[in-house]
């Protein structure tokens, strides 16, 4: 094997493919950076924004990485072991004293919980077994250590237990509870071990140290084996860390820098050196892309690569998902005619599809659902949908499907882009300004340091360039309008296809910068879109804010609020429903009316016959949305066909001049304010026997003397004179009376 390669054999073909890997593409961002004394330990909460620091002088602080701030913090003098439990507590957390003893002679170097029993292991040199169901008791010592236990590890089976001994060779015991001698010890080192941690995928029997003699060893502790050894430390190993999400290893160090590692290759991945001294505890967060260090000058959070769950459904409501290497597959038609909840998890049954090559970190079901591609390390395996057969592979920094399924895209490198035909290569250009991103659909993306610029499929032609940097780009199906979602906003645009090819075939108006003409900017939205997709002419898509909208016409209509990051599945128009998935993998779905995203669509490309069609199937509870939309774009008097609120519909009958539908809806609501506006209406149209009898039904007498004085009808104002001095209204009265000289 050539050094730094690696070689493919595809399965259906006696072909062998060689070619350099990839770098893991790890965006690391940094999320918290808290200075403090000399950090001995950290650990993130499982559910809670929490990072528990614990710190060389004894105090115990809690951090909201959220919202940046102190959420609780308690010192104590440690000289002996305290035990404190962490309650919530509304908005605000305190820490409070369970349980005090004494356990040791000696520093107390390491706790450890066990996971399921009452159990939690102590050290110095003896390391002691407590059960606080047993008020406490000591149930066990493990014995036989020349010097100072470092720490305790949990396995599956067993407790691993490293040591520092002024010996020869350095060593970790792993002992099993009950028994009184270690199982075996594993012998490598040639200095003090300071840290280990365990392999929880599930799929290797490893387990990793990290030792004085500036080294990380992997083992394999069922043959009893070092399988690997990395070096590159310039200093003592302190901490050492498999990532419970990504395929990396974490290892930390006095010389100041944690090291990034790729676990399957050992590959060096990274070096962080943010300068806070010596590196003491790293803590990776099951369930998210999240790190936490501990140094001599404070801790640190990090955010390693991208959240987004490699999650993809098909039309036909077959969602696929990775779990570390492990594909499955889930089918919504399996539900039935299960009831399903808005918003609530669905109960899915799951089906293991195998293993991956390599660590998926998307997964994208080509457009026609066939087949399945797989990106990550820097590679891509396409899969036939149904039973993860290997079809095609390769090399790629970026992977994008066409809008037909038949082609797709890659790019490899910053300067290079390759489209595939029926998995052969067609075309491999260089854009004019390099190549940092791509984008699939009805046209090809590519992302430059000078902005966006779309391509042809076929002949790799340009079609037009523009100043924006794109963070997605969504296409319709039918390839008229498109999507370009920024970090700041989104626009809506339409592609104009008749007069791109008008301008290819006369060779005119084509400048640098491609067909002018190409695009027409429909709108413009200020939110930050996260994921999205098209259903006819209306743009579905999940917010910064975690809402689900969709814009149709320059509206945006909310479907619902959520309660955390959902990511855009699919929609399924059988159904009426859209799926989405969050990044622990549950599924979710609302519903949301093909029939209104028909007549919607229908309204907006001025099809009134189509949706006369389709609105007798929209439900009367849905026709008022409808007409609120129809409003918008400027179609009253269908709107106020459509509309079954009253208050909507007088609205309307107002602005439309029908006295008509207006009055006979204020007879309907007697209300006072209604009939007021009804008479100011009828009177600007002359209409003032209808005016007069408005004021009438809303006793309004001010407004009688104005109309009838106005109009010099003097039997009005007699009759309103009788009716004011009547009704107790003595200031219409005496003007009335005053003007007939009574």
């Amino acid at each position: 094997m050539i050094e730094n390669t690696v070689c493919f054999v595809h399965e259906r073909r006696p072909t062998c493919f060689l070619f350099s890997p990839q770098p893991l593409r790890l965006d690391i961002k940094r999320k918290l950076t808290s200075r403090s004394d000399r950090v001995k330990s950290v650990d993130l909460h499982p559910t809670e924004p929490w990072m528990l620091v614990s710190l060389y002088s004894g105090t115990v602080v809690v951090w909201n990485h959220e919202t940046q701030v102190i959420s609780s913090s308690s010192a104590h003098l440690i000289t002996s072991l305290t035990i404190y439990t962490a309650i919530p507590k509304t908005l605000s957390l305190h820490l409070c004293r369970a349980h005090i003893f004494e356990a040791h002679s000696d520093y107390i170097r390491c706790i450890t919980v066990h996971p399921t029993q009452p159990y939690i292991l102590t050290n110095d040199m003896l390391i002691k077994l407590w059960d606080w169901d047993r008020k406490w008791t000591c149930s066990q010592v493990f014995e036989g250590h020349t010097h100072y236990v470092m720490q305790i590890m949990k396995t599956p089976n067993a407790w691993v237990v490293p040591r520092m001994q002024i010996e020869t060779l350095y060593d970790s015991h792993v002992w099993q509870l009950g028994s009184k001698t270690a199982n075996f010890t594993l012998e490598g080192h040639e200095k003090g071990v300071n840290c280990i941690d365990y392999y929880n995928g599930g799929d290797k029997p490893y387990l990793i140290s990290g030792a004085d003699d500036r080294l990380v060893k992997i083992w394999d502790y069922q043959n009893k084996t070092c399988v690997q050894t990395l070096e590159g430390h310039a200093q003592n190993v302190t901490c050492v860390c498999f990532h419970p999400e990504l395929p990396i290893i974490l290892t930390g160090s006095e010389d100041g820098t944690v090291r990034i590692w790729h676990s399957n290759t050992y590959r060096l991945e990274n070096t962080l050196n943010y300068g806070m001294e010596r590196v003491w505890c790293v803590c990776g967060q099951s369930g998210s892309n999240s790190v936490a260090l501990g140094y001599d000058e404070g801790s640190i959070i990090i955010k390693l690569g991208r959240e987004e769950p490699a999650m993809s459904m098909d039309s036909s409501g077959k969602v696929m998902w990775a779990r570390h290497s492990e594909v499955q597959q889930a089918n919504l038609k399996a539900m039935g005619d299960t009831e399903i909840k808005d918003g609530e998890r669905l109960l899915l049954g799951v089906k293991d599809m195998g293993s991956c090559e390599i660590y998926p970190q998307t997964i994208q079901h080509s457009p026609n659902g066939r087949f399945v591609v797989v990106c990550g390390d820097g590679e891509y395996i396409i899969y036939t949908a149904m039973a993860l057969r290997n079809k095609s592979f390769g090399s790629a920094l970026d992977f994008v499907w066409a809008h037909d399924s038949s082609q797709y895209g890659i790019r490899e490198g910053n300067s290079m882009v390759k489209i595939f035909k029926n998995f052969k290569e067609k075309k491999a250009f260089k854009p004019d300004f390099g190549a940092e991103g791509i984008f699939g659909g009805f046209l090809l993306g590519v992302r430059s340091n000078s902005g966006l610029a779309f391509y042809d499929w076929e002949n790799a032609g340009l079609i037009r360039r523009i100043e924006i940097q794109p963070k997605h780009i969504f296409w319709s199906d039918s390839g008229e309008l498109v999507c370009i979602a920024t970090d700041e906003s989104f626009f809506v645009l339409r592609y104009l296809a008749e007069k791109v090819t008008a301008a290819q075939e006369s060779k005119e108006q084509i400048t640098e910068d491609g067909i002018e003409e190409a695009f027409e900017v429909l709108g413009e939205v200020q939110e930050v879109v996260k994921t999205g997709l098209w259903v006819g002419d209306c743009f579905i898509y999940t917010s910064s804010v975690n809402r689900l909208n969709y814009y149709v016409g320059g509206e945006i209509i909310t479907i619902a609020h959520m309660d955390r990051t959902m990511y855009l599945l699919g929609y399924i128009p059988k159904d009426d429903r859209l799926y989405l998935g969050d990044k622990e993998l549950n599924i979710i779905s609302y519903s949301l009316l093909l029939s209104v995203l028909e007549y919607q669509t229908a309204v907006m490309r001025k099809d009134f016959s189509t949706a006369d069609k389709v609105l007798p199937t929209i439900p009367k509870e849905q026709r008022t949305r409808v007409a609120h939309f129809l409003e918008k774009q400027g179609f009253r008097q269908q709107a106020l066909a459509v509309s079954t609120d009253s208050e909507h519909k007088f609205e309307l009958a107002l602005q439309l001049g029908e006295l008509k539908i207006a009055y006979q809806l204020a007879l309907e609501a007697e209300s006072e304010h209604k009939w007021k506006q009804l008479a100011e209406l009828a009177t600007t149209k002359c209409q003032f026997s209808l005016a007069q009898e408005c004021l009438h039904h809303a006793q309004d007498y001010g407004g009688l003397l104005l109309l009838a004085t106005a109009s010099g009808n003097a039997d009005m104002v007699g009759k309103l004179a009788e009716g004011a001095d009547r009704d107790g209204k003595t200031n219409v009265a005496f003007l009335t009376y005053f003007l007939q000289g009574r």
